[in-house]
């Protein structure tokens, strides 16, 4: 048997092994044992491995629960938090957005993408391999220092056991420490080996032989894996059994990286356990990156494909096994009965949220999901409940005993998901124009779009709307709008003015009425862009400028104010408020937003009366108790919108009328950075120029503005991603170019989204991106890299790299935005929103280095380049606290210049 077949029949092993519900459950949904691990230095490889192995789980044919809509099959398969377990293994390993989505599944040559070396560039690929090596180093010798530790209290417990006292009998130590003497030996040996290769790097050296030998012996580790189980509740019973065992246990010193301040951590022997577990998940990581910064010509390069093609195929082998999703069919059609309003609402039952159809009749409410049939026959609803309108009451949660849990997804998720759904767009796109008779890779594609879409559609919702029978059982849906809440409120008050008798249904009369959905329904699919047609307007990609003027028709005096919303993958979102206009009927705010659109197609403009009565607050932070006096959209034609003027409209909502301008600018020219030959003032000016100038470390721009923000900002919802008025933004930048004596007393008395706004303007004028333009395609490789030692000694290499101006004005945002999030359960702005909002200003390139020709549509340049931008500033956003003296005077593991 030769070197790529021991390979392949070891991978294999510990890939089948992993399907296995317990172990699955092991690697993917349990903490590593133990508990106590400290993560210091490179050490947070362990647990940055596990999040990469989740992402790469979830990236291949999701499988979310969508509840009703995919049959009762789907429920069986929770997790103990209601979420779905994520059955499918991904074989491309890494969440980069710079990456495709495979569209076929097939598995396939794992050559590097085009441009990671663009112009035959070897040696910045050399670089970029040596940053991999050093950071695989790096977990190396953690890893054979925790083998080390394992070892240690191995031998005396061998002593003692001849003794006439033994803590454990030998067969017990055999069994606990089973293969860990091999694995220690065998990574001891390629670690001496590979280390000099690395000391004296250049073009000529090869490491593709100490790979080759090191995938030669995992058998070792197959046999590893088969003992790991008994191994644990040997550990475990032997500690129950015996005190001083159970202190050995829970207490093995680990001797920390060489460079590491912190000269051992105490973790458990279970714990330490886990690690060659962890470590089989290592190898696609580490080949892929290998691989993707290895020449082609170079004599590493077929060793490394051969061996990262091995894992790829044994990964997508499992996906072979699992069960394809069933899709939805045309159900029996029904009776006619008069249908109000119809549509598909996120229900809280029992703890999860399930998608539901919801069927407003003329004297009841239904909630419906779709039946599990079998295959080839047609599906049909099944009712869940229903309410009759005669005893049909809003519940609020002064009106309840308690409030249930509302689950969400973290936020990071949320993003993942869209960072799925454009790059799963722009690979339909492009296979639409190279076509020839491949519909079915599109068909994949779409089919892996919508269970993407669907899941966030389903995560995303988190405004209650709770509904009450008068016979005591309540009911909560989830809205992602206060305009969907108030139109099923509007529409079933209505009907309830009318002479309504409560009916009870006979089981036959139920079945009639459920089966009648079918053919009664208005709307028939969720609202995903995958059950679009493609002549469907994609919707538009860019920044949508809108003043609103002035409102009339209001009856009353009252303090009134103004939300925007748009919609963005299949939900609306708030993007904007107007002031409170103060006791009037006609309030004239005249104030200016700018909205970031994602694939928009509509505006909605919502009117609300203030209250500031206390004792009306609600307890719930999602209820908005302000009074909503009138509501209204308008679709946002792209022939109309797109033009270099401003248009005009009027809303009418009950009544009333509000009007407002807007104007849009597609994303393609908003990303660009225009070069400025400026020098006087502080906007479109080099930050070096800047802080020579004044004889500052930071812009003092930037210190006022972050000062003002966290002095009366730092709760404000939304900060940094509602818009601030444009006239005061403008106002504000005006005052810093002119170094006007009156800024502090303007910064005090400006809404405080207006100087978030100026923030985020000073950074987006920047002639070059705070990140510079130089280093730009570092980040974006650097990023895009799997193993996460090679990761962090990358990307903290690069910030060493820059100017002194632009590292320190970084770390001080850094810092503010991470007080920022502190205040997220207040603000509601997450790192991952702040990353969002913040990335693309902080890293887009200037014009030249944007004008990229690969990039045709303005949904690629989200998908690719804006998603990592986003990532960057994630990946700092979530490190420890980076010094600029700590991150200047050390130097990580093995460093080299990029």
């Amino acid at each position: 048997m030769n070197t790529f077949q021991e390979l392949a029949l070891a991978t294999s092993l510990c890939v089948c092994l992993c399907v296995s519900v317990r172990v699955r459950l092991m690697l993917l949904r349990l903490p590593q044992p133990g508990g106590k691990l400290s993560l210091n230095g490179h050490m947070a490889f362990f647990f940055e491995a596990a999040c990469i192995l989740r992402s790469l789980i979830s990236q291949h044919d999701f499988n979310y629960n969508t509840d009703g809509y995919e049959g009762d099959g789907a429920e069986d398969r929770k997790s103990q938090d209601g979420s779905e377990t994520m059955p499918f293994i991904d074989e491309s390993p890494t969440m980069s957005p710079q990456l495709c989505v495979r569209p076929d599944g097939e598995a396939v040559s794992p050559t590097p993408p085009e441009g990671l070396l663009p112009g035959g560039d070897i040696e910045k690929g050399l670089e970029m391999k040596k940053l991999v090596l050093s950071g695989f180093m790096a977990s190396e010798e953690i890893y054979i220092n925790q083998l080390e530790a394992l070892l240690l209290p191995m031998r005396p417990l061998k002593a003692t056991a001849t003794t006439s006292k033994p803590v454990l009998t030998m067969e017990q130590i055999e069994t606990i420490f089973y293969k860990i003497q091999d694995i220690y030996e065998i990574h001891k040996e390629f670690y001496d080996a590979l280390f000099p290769n690395i000391q004296q790097w250049d073009d000529k050296v090869t490491v593709g032989h100490l790979f080759q030998k090191l995938a030669s012996q995992l058998g070792v580790y197959k046999a590893f894996v088969d003992n790991y189980k008994v191994a644990l509740e040997t550990v475990e019973k032997c500690s129950q059994a015996n005190s001083q065992f159970q202190k050995i246990s829970e207490n093995v010193k680990v001797k920390g990286p060489k460079d590491s301040k912190d000269c051992t951590t105490t973790v458990t022997m279970e714990a330490l356990l886990y690690k060659p577990i962890d470590r089989v998940t290592r190898s696609t990581l580490v080949l892929h990156d290998l691989l993707k910064h290895t020449p082609k010509e170079h004599p590493d390069f077929a060793l490394l494909q051969d061996a990262l093609r091995i894992s790829q195929n044994f990964l997508s082998s499992i996906n072979e096994e699992i069960d394809p999703r069933r899709t939805a069919v045309t159900t029996p059609k029904g009776e006619a009965r008069q249908l109000v309003k119809d549509g598909f609402l996120v229900e809280l039952s029992e703890g999860s949220r399930k998608l539901r159809h919801v069927f407003l009749f003329t004297d009841l409410l239904l909630c419906a999901k779709m039946k599990k049939t079998a295959v080839g026959r047609n599906q049909q609803y099944e009712c869940k409940w229903y309410i009759p309108l005669a005893d049909l009451t809003f519940q609020t949660l002064d009106d309840s005993d308690s409030c249930p849990h509302v689950q969400t997804l973290p936020e990071h998720e949320i993003e993942e998901m869209k960072i799925k759904i454009s790059v799963i767009k722009s690979e339909i796109q492009k296979e639409k124009k190279a076509q020839k008779g491949q519909s079915r890779i599109v068909d994949r594609l779409r089919k892996k779009m919508n269970e993407q879409e669907s899941c966030l559609l389903l995560h995303s919702p988190t405004i209650p709307f709770r509904i009450h029978s008068k016979h005591g059982k309540s009911y909560l849906f989830l809205l992602s709008s206060d305009y969907e809440r108030s139109e099923w409120r509007e529409s079933i008050q209505k009907l309830q003015k009318k002479d309504l008798q409560s009916c009870v249904l006979s089981t036959l009369e139920l079945q009639v009425l459920t089966s009648s959905c079918f053919k009664l329904r208005t709307v028939h699919n969720i609202p995903v862009t995958s059950n679009k047609d493609d002549e469907e307007s994609p919707g538009l990609y860019g920044f949508l400028h809108v003043i609103v003027h002035s409102a009339t028709g209001f009856k009353e005096s009252a303090n009134l104010y103004c939300t925007l919303e748009v919609d963005s993958f299949g939900y609306f979102v708030s993007k904007a408020k107007t002031r409170v206009f103060r006791d009037t009927t006609e309030p004239h705010w005249n104030e200016e937003f700018e909205i970031e659109l994602e694939g928009s197609q509509c505006l909605r403009i919502l009117c609300y009366e203030k209250c500031y009565d206390k004792s009306k607050l609600n307890k719930d932070d999602n209820e908005i108790v302000d009074k909503i006096m009138g509501k209204g959209q308008v679709q946002l034609d792209p022939q109309t919108v797109q033009s270099k003027n401003w248009h005009v409209d009027v809303i009418e909502m009950n009544g009333i009328k509000v009007e407002f301008s807007m104007k849009f600018t597609s994303r393609d020219l908003s990303l660009k950075r225009t070069p400025s030959k400026k020098q006087s003032g502080v906007f479109g000016v080099k930050i070096s120029v800047v802080t020579k100038r004044e004889r500052s470390k930071v812009p003092y721009i930037v210190r006022q503005c972050i000062e003002e923000v966290e002095k009366r900002g730092i709760e404000e919802v939304g900060i940094y991603r509602i818009s601030g008025v444009a006239t005061d933004i403008q106002a504000l930048k005006a005052a810093f170019d002119t170094n006007t004596k009156d800024i502090l007393v303007m910064l005090s008395d400006m809404d405080i989204n207006a100087i978030a706004g100026t923030l985020k303007l000073y950074f987006r004028e920047l002639p070059e991106p705070l990140l510079t333009d130089r280093l730009y395609p570092a980040f974006m490789e650097g990023i895009a890299l799997s193993d996460p030692a090679a990761k962090e000694n990358c990307m903290m290499h690069l910030l060493r790299s820059l100017p002194d101006p632009n590292l320190i004005t970084f770390l001080t945002l850094l810092e503010h935005l991470k007080r920022v999030a502190e205040k997220e359960p207040v603000n509601k702005m997450s790192l991952h929103n702040l990353a969002t909002v913040f990335g693309p200003t902080l890293l887009r390139p200037s014009e030249s280095e944007s004008s990229k020709p690969h990039i045709t549509l303005a949904s690629d340049i989200w998908s690719h380049d804006v998603m990592a931008q986003v990532q960057v500033l994630l990946y700092y956003l979530q490190h420890p606290p980076i010094s600029f003296a700590e991150l200047k005077r050390n130097t990580l593991y093995f460093s080299t210049d990029v």
